[in-house]
């Protein structure tokens, strides 16, 4: 038991999250199948990487705020200004489609360029900051528009309808946008240095980052992944709406979905691929209980056990595996080991 342990302590975040969707994918078959159904029928597996694209996307922006110590709660504003903004603007011809997409997605990098400047230079913490345009931009969406606006033309459409197999287009997007962003935090500058920011701004700054510039690119890309789960949406609806973002609760569901793939929400540590994994548990067990027509508000009751569940293993992980400092009265210490005061940096108390 206690080398199992061992084990399981030296496998990383991301590991740790790939077995529990295992496990929560055969839970959920061996469920579902008592009620006469089959988790991996085409249909069910459609209805579940459906499930995961649009979340898919808030939640790898969301990573890289998070990564980088700060949080995003203006996403649902933006998923439904930006649906808006592709829709009103294709308005049905297939022309303009290319046009549409391109304003919307610029549209929300603004949205994000003006979250990354006042965390960055007003030094407002990122919660505030993101509430408050979240807030504005919720008051915008309430002022202009009464209901759905604009219309997505045929062709556009297809994005959020068609699919390879059961393996929806956009899944299959979404996946190779998780992919790239993964290998930018891997092997490029921006990525070591947003972890070094998350980690530590203050070292970071010491050791020569630049540490506004991957914040400011964070919130950039955030609000831009959030602003490509708008344009599904509108493709799926065929219609923009104000509130399409909001009834989804996409900000609170992507940093659950952040956090349950083993990412701090203080920053520093975690993966896109965990995030998408957190993704996958949230889309199999949404999956499930609309298959077992569970009362929808216990949708929530599930997610949060869900949530608490991830994060006290994390925390028991880190708690576990840290090294005792000092050894117990009357202990040796272990043959040929030297026993030294800890430095300043360490501390005298754990």
């Amino acid at each position: 038991m206690n080398s199992l342990s061992a084990r399981l302590r030296r496998l990383d975040t991301t590991a740790i999250v790939a077995i529990a969707l295992v496990a929560v994918l055969v839970v959920s078959a061996v469920l579902v199948a008592t009620l006469g159904r089959n988790l991996f029928s085409p249909g069910s597996i459609r209805d579940i990487l459906t499930g995961m694209s649009v979340l898919g996307f808030v939640a790898i922006g969301q990573t890289l705020v998070v990564l980088g110590g700060s949080l995003d709660l203006s996403v649902p504003y933006v998923v439904s200004l930006t649906s808006l903004v592709a829709a009103q603007t294709m308005n049905g011809s297939t022309g303009m489609i290319v046009p549409g997409v391109l304003l919307a997605l610029a549209v929300a990098a603004l949205v994000g360029l003006a979250n990354g400047l006042i965390v960055t230079y007003l030094r407002v913490h990122g919660f505030v900051t993101t509430l408050g345009v979240g807030l504005m931009l919720k008051g915008y969406l309430d002022t202009n528009y009464q209901g759905t606006a604009g219309e997505a033309p045929w062709a556009f459409q297809l994005f959020g309808a068609t699919g390879i197999g059961p393996v929806p287009i956009s899944t299959i997007v979404m996946l190779a946008c998780a992919g790239i962003v993964a290998l930018l935090l891997a092997r490029s500058s921006f990525g070591h240095h947003l972890f070094a920011v998350g980690g530590n701004a203050e070292v970071a700054r010491l050791s020569g980052v630049r540490t506004r510039r991957p914040l400011i690119v964070a919130h950039v890309l955030c609000s831009v992944f959030a602003g490509l789960a708008g344009l599904l949406l509108a493709s799926r609806l065929g219609l923009g709406s104000p509130t399409v973002g909001s009834q989804g609760g996409y900000d609170l569901l992507s940093i659950a979905a952040v956090v349950l793939g083993g990412t701090l929400l203080a920053g520093g540590r975690g993966s896109i691929w965990g995030t998408i994994g957190g993704v996958a548990i949230f889309a199999v067990l949404d999956n499930l209980m609309s298959v077992a027509q569970v009362n929808p508000f216990l949708k929530d009751v599930v997610r949060g056990v869900v949530i608490i569940i991830a994060v006290a293993v994390y925390s028991r992980r880190r708690t576990v595996a840290r090294r005792e400092r000092f050894t117990r009265t009357g202990d040796a210490a272990p043959s040929g080991a030297a026993v030294t005061a800890p430095t300043a940096s360490e501390g005298s108390i754990r």
